[in-house]
């Protein structure tokens, strides 16, 4: 389905090496988005200072107060801000392949979200991309080569680098045959802005990781006839390395926040206050 105009949504904590890096890559697409809506959570100078050293109007910029994890909040923030028909949303420390924004279009569909995943490069090949020491368009075009290098650095979820064009017909099958079960992660999805005004955006009664900002949207989006649509091996970011931050304390606490919330789908403290 043709899509009049793209944003791409960063959420942002402080990583002004990732957020640099992503912005090159957003700029060198080949297909460069209407939009680059930088979400901070919090305000960090050097975040502006990053994104004003790039001087394109295309780039655009929300912040709020740090006060914890608020995530949800910040996205918000820039929802209400961007004018595009079409969202395709990263975090701030996964990088887009070149042909991350046309894969996404290329699948978009009516009614439907696309789900993609990501490749997590353990911490020396992080280091490396973060460094500049090795390209990001090295990395790709190596991916295959280093397979045992990766493997040694303990990469996370090595499938989901491998690339194939979303245009072609091998593609379609591979879809339809091995990638039939679509999911929401909230580092690397899309949808029409349309369908996120419908549920009233994202609920910002969550305030730790884990749920609020993929299984909750989802489900949300899902009761409304919103349909998920694999894009992995289409529309791939490189999920650079960090220490995990969830724990047995905050899946049970979100967890439980989302059985409060079972029968809720148009969300209270989202886009607008209720």
């Amino acid at each position: 389905m043709k899509v009049n105009s793209v944003a791409v949504l960063i959420a942002v904590y402080k990583d002004v090496e990732a957020l640099s890096l992503i912005l090159e890559s957003l700029l060198a697409q080949t297909v460069v988005p209407d939009e680059i809506i930088v979400a901070e959570d919090g305000e960090y100078d050097a975040i502006a200072r990053c994104i004003e050293s790039f001087d394109d109007a295309r780039i655009k910029h929300t912040t709020q107060q740090d006060d914890g994890w608020q995530r949800n909040k910040s996205v918000n923030n820039a929802l209400k801000i961007l004018e595009s028909d079409y969202i395709i949303f990263i975090d701030g420390d996964c990088i887009p392949y070149p042909d991350f924004v046309e894969a996404h279009l290329d699948l978009a569909e009516k009614n439907t979200v696309l789900c993609g995943r990501r490749t997590e490069p353990g911490e020396n090949f992080s280091r490396m991309i973060r460094n500049r020491e090795l390209t990001v368009e090295k990395f790709i075009r190596t991916y295959s080569r280093n397979f045992f290098a990766l493997k040694k650095d303990h990469i996370r979820h090595y499938e989901e680098g491998l690339s194939v064009d979303s245009h072609t017909f091998f593609y379609r099958f591979f879809v339809k045959y091995f990638r039939k079960d679509a999911h929401i992660v909230g580092c690397c999805w899309s949808a029409w802005r349309s369908d996120l005004e419908m549920i009233n955006g994202f609920d910002e009664d969550f305030k730790l990781p884990t749920t609020g900002e993929d299984t909750d949207i989802e489900r949300r989006l899902r009761h409304f006839g919103v349909k998920m649509k694999s894009c992995r091996n289409a529309a791939n970011v490189i999920h650079l390395y960090h220490k995990k931050v969830f724990n047995p304390e905050i899946s049970a606490k979100t967890e439980k926040l989302m059985s409060e919330k079972a029968d809720l789908f148009v969300c209270r403290n989202g886009l607008k206050k209720i």
